[in-house]
């Protein structure tokens, strides 16, 4: 491919810290720490297997799927 006066590859290279940014801004978002027994939102308890499975889960299943699909 012609590049002019970039290196080879550095548009694959600018596309991979582009990736690997979003990645980590993704990652960040993630909840961390001890996961509650309680949803925030509805009150609900959030079942033991969700609470082991997702470390620092704020919402119960129901909630955090409202919340989802309000986000889209």
């Amino acid at each position: 491919m012609a590049t002019g006066w970039a290196k080879e590859g550095a548009v694959q290279e600018q596309i991979d810290a582009t990736v690997k940014d979003a990645i980590q801004r993704a990652r960040d978002e993630l909840p961390s720490g001890p996961s509650l027994t309680h949803c925030t939102e509805c009150g609900e308890e959030i079942p033991p297997a969700r609470r082991a499975a997702v470390p620092g889960v704020r919402l119960c299943l129901r909630c955090q799927s409202r919340r989802e699909n309000l986000a889209r």
